[in-house]
């Protein structure tokens, strides 16, 4: 299991109970192998995120722990802990540490996995403990992606097991802006849901405000649809025959003797064209400035520290020489 973690010092201390007490579940029934890990990923986090997940490994090796050098974002977290577990795991399950995720549900996933789906995204069933705006503009979110031509799976997030190979293939993406929800349906393998009811969050305060999921959903825009660009080309098209038309009214207004002041619309044309224009630069402008990002090739996210037991072996086998 990867579980990213901003900030999370109120609500680790459950997550990890309560997650120990389902991968020794899943042990017991055997649908799971005993070296099986929970790994917290530490997002650059100012408070005691890191010690707290140091502390829980050194009790108990079924959490592991990996430290990024500075705070990178959800989406970047999420994949360096699935970069570091897919060389010992068959199978990864992603969900934040809230514990808005029911757990429950990964009993379904796995069930999912052994009948042949690489694959299985977790969808919640219902909004009803989000507030009226919240769902409002949660559902407005996967509304506007699929109009825009992304192809995502409806109210499902970041919750979701996948494979081995989904995973060695979901690695093979190596653009620098990261989102998860658009990229995994592209990787093709055969996939399915599993339905849950999502609770609300336990500790803590939500790292998802209003101003980032709008920046989220830009991302998701921006990095898989060149749609507003088209939108910018039959708006300026719009705008070309209106101009035509306006300047035949103009001129037939002119030769019939009934020109008057037109001081409203000529002050509305140029606030009304200065605004598309400026709108429309921005449009361009995000999507250079992805471009930009892009080019320079940095590194997505920079791993300062491993905590795992699979790790300290292999170190002490490369130093006897196996």
């Amino acid at each position: 299991m990867v579980v990213p973690c901003y900030k999370e010092e109120a609500v680790l201390p459950e997550t990890s109970k309560r997650l120990k007490a389902k991968l020794g579940a899943l042990m017991e029934a055997g649908k799971i192998g005993p070296d099986s890990r929970v790994m917290f990923v530490n997002d650059g986090s100012s408070d005691r995120t890191w010690e707290i997940i140091a502390r829980l490994h050194e009790e108990d090796r079924l959490f592991s722990g990996v430290n990024l050098s500075r705070n990178r974002g959800h989406q970047n977290a999420l994949l360096a802990g699935m970069t570091t577990a897919v060389r010992y795991a068959d199978m990864i399950v992603s969900m934040d540490a809230d514990l808005q995720d029911d757990v429950n549900a990964i009993d379904a996933m796995i069930d999912a996995y052994h009948a042949g789906y690489d694959v299985v995204y977790g969808v919640r069933s219902s909004r009803r403990t989000d507030s009226a705006f919240k769902r409002l503009t949660a559902e407005g979110f996967y509304h506007l992606m699929h109009a825009m031509g992304v192809d995502l799976v409806f109210n499902h997030a970041d919750y979701r097991l996948m494979s081995k190979r989904a995973v060695e293939g979901l690695l093979q993406f190596n653009e620098s802006n990261i989102f998860l929800r658009g990229i995994v349906p592209q990787i093709g393998y055969p996939s399915t849901t599993v339905e849950y009811e999502r609770a609300r969050r336990f500790a803590g305060e939500s790292k998802y405000p209003l101003k980032k999921m709008i920046a989220f959903a830009m991302d998701g825009i921006t990095s898989f649809s060149i749609k507003p660009l088209r939108l910018i080309v039959f708006l300026g098209a719009a705008v070309f025959v209106l101009s035509l038309a306006m300047l035949v009214w103009s001129l037939v207004r002119r030769f019939t003797g009934h020109t008057v002041s037109g001081w409203a619309s000529l002050m509305f044309s140029i606030w009304m064209l200065g605004g598309l224009q400026l709108l429309s630069l921005g449009v361009i402008g995000e999507y250079v400035g992805k471009i930009y990002s892009e080019a320079k090739h940095r590194p997505r996210f920079i791993i300062e520290r491993v905590l795992d037991d699979h790790l300290d072996s292999d170190k002490q086998n490369d130093r006897n020489g196996d």
